[in-house]
């Protein structure tokens, strides 16, 4: 068999696996409907994560849950009809979050989470785009002295453990750091090195643009429709149709979708979220993405403006937009910043493909010569899209993975 692959899915995930496969000699198309970026690698808070080796665990907390059952919060919503569908993977997620079995969420992710940053450097300097990952870091806003003292103890952890740098500011640091902001809070951790993107969609282009360079192909076509044929995989096209040996299934939230099509079905599920960008007024400026941690919605810097992103909204992947949980931020977040106009007229809708164990598939997939997987990483993927592309593409290519793969092996479900 020759090394020729087809990857399902434009978004960073996706180009990048594309890319290691390519610097490894392999004929490489990359085939989605929409161009490279424009899924949910569109919308984002823009943050390469090295601060999140210790994935979001299911609230444990009884008065937490109450709190969201409510369905009346910012950080966390739910349409009621699509329950049913989630009962067994948020079922999942919540026993994955014993302390026991969280353990070892922490070890798969941590592992990639380290080498985030390196790996995006490396890509973004073979693209001509090191200039596009701020190293400002960013910061966890809170409104509460006790909860502020408790994230930095748990972060000394992160970096005596994980190599995580961050600095504790009082309420005086927050001010100096970020003097626009028009109310006081107890202060915030400062992530010193977890870099941002001031336009994560222009990020996925420049590297899709440097896989073109290398010999990398995109086509315009429909992933489902993915059959298999004498030598491996085919796919049709615009063009036509495109075959390969192997093929990579990077669709995010979709992924399940085809694998079960091929007898693969994790219990992958759907978080959407939402943003909008607001110009702001006079001169004020933001200087560092941050996270209301009382409200839990984020604000970051971007070319397009202050972009307001939500947290998780669990509903049917195909539903309606409800952009509910933009509408109770806002008022919030203009207490906080001197926000001006929406830019948009309708705010960005994505889905963060979650694997309840909260850890990705990277993998070959099972009973299914040449399929691999490569999708489930919630809201981690512009983060892990470099070290995801570089792990499948060593695996496929039968190099030695620069990190050990079993924790991310599809045979766990």
């Amino acid at each position: 068999m020759g090394k020729d692959a087809i990857v399902l899915g434009a978004g960073i995930v996706g180009v990048s696996a594309a890319t290691h496969l390519r610097q490894r000699g392999w004929d490489v198309v990359v085939v989605d409907r929409k161009g490279p970026g424009e899924g949910p690698s569109f919308g984002n808070a823009g943050l390469i994560q090295r601060e999140a080796v210790y994935p979001h665990a299911f609230p444990r907390d009884v008065k937490e849950l109450a709190r969201i059952a409510r369905n009346t919060s910012i950080d966390a919503v739910y349409h009621p009809l699509a329950l049913p569908g989630l009962v067994s993977p948020l079922l999942r997620y919540w026993w994955n979050s014993h302390p026991e079995r969280y353990a070892r969420a922490v070890l798969g992710a941590s592992r990639l989470i380290e080498t985030c940053v390196a790996e995006h450097e490396s890509m973004a300097e073979a693209a001509s785009v090191k200039h596009m990952l701020r190293p400002s870091g960013w910061l966890r806003v809170f409104d509460d002295p006790r909860a502020l003292d408790e994230v930095v103890r748990s972060t000394e952890a992160s970096r005596r453990d994980h190599g995580v740098t961050f600095k504790a500011l009082d309420a005086d640091g927050l001010a100096a750091a970020e003097p626009h902001l028009m109310v006081r809070r107890a202060g915030a951790v400062h992530f010193t090195n977890s870099p941002s993107v001031a336009d994560p969609h222009a990020l996925v282009v420049a590297y899709a643009r440097r896989l073109e360079a290398i010999g990398g192909q995109f086509a315009t076509g429909d992933a489902m429709g993915l059959s298999r044929t004498g030598r491996g995989w085919r796919v049709p096209t615009a063009d036509g149709g495109v075959e390969a040996g192997a093929v990579v299934v990077a669709l995010g939230a979709h992924s399940v979708r085809l694998t079960s099509r091929f007898g693969y079905s994790p219990p992958l599920f759907g978080e959407r979220g939402y943003h909008v960008h607001y110009g702001m007024q006079g001169n004020a400026v933001l200087n560092h993405p941050l996270m209301d941690m009382a409200s839990g919605f984020m604000l970051t810097p971007m070319r397009a403006g202050i972009r307001l992103a939500t947290g998780a909204e669990f509903a049917r992947l195909d539903s309606v937009a409800t952009p509910i949980q933009l509408e109770r931020a806002e008022p919030v977040a203009r207490k906080m910043l001197p926000l001006g106009d929406r830019v948009e007229s309708e705010p960005w809708l994505g889905v963060r493909p979650c694997m309840p164990d909260m850890v990705p598939v990277i993998s070959a997939l099972p009973g299914q010569a040449g399929m691999w997987g490569a999708f489930g990483h919630g809201s981690l993927g512009l983060t892990l899209g470099p070290s995801t592309g570089r792990l499948v593409a060593e695996m496929m290519d039968g190099a030695l993975p620069f990190v050990d793969p079993q924790p991310y092996r599809a045979e766990r479900f």
